[in-house]
């Protein structure tokens, strides 16, 4: 049976950061649709596949919190993985008492993120098994989280072999000769 492909969406405000979860998503494989306010979102058809929603908090015009809301009243389950710069507790609880997958405070490592979104489209696989096999869900499951733990393992051997370089130290300015 063909099982149809996975999808991240993401709402994110911030057109570089956007950008870079883009990219983020598709380098392990993974298709992405990328939305830059809830209202957008909201307008997009949305396919029926297992997918999970990586949701900046604070957006123009609708929030992330209230784009949260208007998808559980309209009965469209989908995991939430909510990421903010202003993050606090009370926010946190009101996101994760309200259905939220997880919640990552910027910045983020990429392999946080990524677990994440592995995590939440496992979730959203067993919530489509009424229209999905479940060894398919299982299947493509296994191979997303092969994929990030090769991905997790990279980005571990890059930022260790990043830890050894120093910024350079010198006093002298700009056009100035060093001693």
């Amino acid at each position: 049976m063909m099982h149809a492909a996975a999808l991240v969406f993401v709402v994110e405000d911030d057109a570089s950061l956007r950008a870079s979860l883009q990219n983020l998503l598709r380098s392990v494989g993974l298709r992405v649709e990328v939305f830059a306010s809830a209202q957008e979102f909201l307008r997009s058809t949305r396919p029926d596949v297992p997918s999970c929603l990586v949701l900046d908090v604070r957006l123009p015009g609708l929030s992330g919190l209230e784009l949260q809301q208007e998808l559980a009243q309209g009965h469209t389950p989908m995991p939430i993985i909510f990421i903010t710069g202003h993050g606090d507790i009370p926010m946190t609880v009101r996101a994760m008492k309200a259905g939220a997958s997880d919640f990552l405070t910027k910045p983020f490592r990429d392999e946080d993120l990524l677990n994440a979104v592995a995590q939440a489209l496992h979730h959203g696989h067993q919530r489509a098994s009424n229209t999905h096999t479940p060894a398919a869900a299982t299947a493509v499951s296994r191979r997303l989280w092969g994929r990030v733990r090769r991905c997790a393992t990279c980005c571990s051997r890059w930022t260790s072999w990043l830890r050894p370089i120093r910024p350079c130290s010198s006093t002298a300015r700009p056009g100035q000769a060093k001693n």
